[in-house]
């Protein structure tokens, strides 16, 4: 059975939130919500999700800043920010900052974001092909993208 493809929304407005989940869902998607950024960081390592949609204007979090610590915590999570500061310097950062991507709130037409997510979902198959390539080189046991050992399953999405 393939593991359904998890991701991480953290956003301070739980029906934005929400909404993104339905749309997300639709497509197949298992979507967890974090309201409160200011834990956010405390709180990835419980988190089993490899794709992360972040916002950056949040109260007591800047979302620029939290992806700089996702990125340092572990540089292979892919995140997609999601934001309602609609400015060239925004878009700009994000990308330094290691962003896969950027959107404008409201979003519109989830078409487009959905492909950047199947991308990011993509990017992470193919480094885990990689990395048991490397394992079954020196004959260690194969790692699944939840990185379980025994498998050589990543799933596809």
């Amino acid at each position: 059975m393939i593991a359904p493809r998890q991701i991480l929304h953290i956003d301070d407005d739980p029906q934005f939130t929400t909404l993104v989940a339905e749309m997300l869902k639709s497509r197949g998607y298992l979507v967890t919500s974090l309201h409160d950024p200011s834990i956010a960081i405390q709180q990835l390592p419980r988190f089993r999700e490899r794709v992360v949609l972040l916002d950056i204007d949040m109260p007591r979090t800047n979302g620029l800043e939290l992806l700089q610590e996702i990125k340092a915590f572990d540089g292979g999570i892919q995140v997609v920010m999601l934001t309602g500061l609609v400015t060239m310097t925004t878009v700009l950062q994000s990308l330094r900052l290691g962003a896969e991507a950027c959107f404008f709130k409201p979003i519109e037409d989830i078409e487009p974001l959905a492909e950047a997510i199947a991308d990011c979902f993509r990017k992470i198959d193919r480094w885990w092909l990689t990395l048991n390539e490397l394992l079954r080189r020196k004959g260690a046991p194969l790692r699944s993208a939840e990185g379980e050992a025994g498998s050589d399953q990543t799933g596809s999405g």
